[in-house]
């Protein structure tokens, strides 16, 4: 991922983050589908995908647990 569409899931807020992780993880379930089915265009799009859920995944842990900090 490019640091430009780092920074934009950084500035999404909480609802819009979890959104984004459900659209990211059916898009990914989709195409590893068609895969099975047939031969994808770009097989490196899995790889991207994969990470980027990762990394929204961090975003919402570190937030987690800044605020889990910030509350004691």
């Amino acid at each position: 991922m490019k640091k430009r569409e780092k920074e934009e899931i950084r500035s999404l807020g909480d609802a819009e983050l979890e959104s984004l992780l459900k659209e990211t993880e059916k898009e990914l379930f989709n195409l590893k589908f068609n895969k099975k089915i047939a031969p994808i265009d770009n097989p490196l799009k899995i790889r991207l995908l994969r990470r980027k859920i990762a990394f929204i995944k961090t975003v919402i842990n570190q937030r987690r647990s800044k605020n889990e900090i910030g509350a004691k």
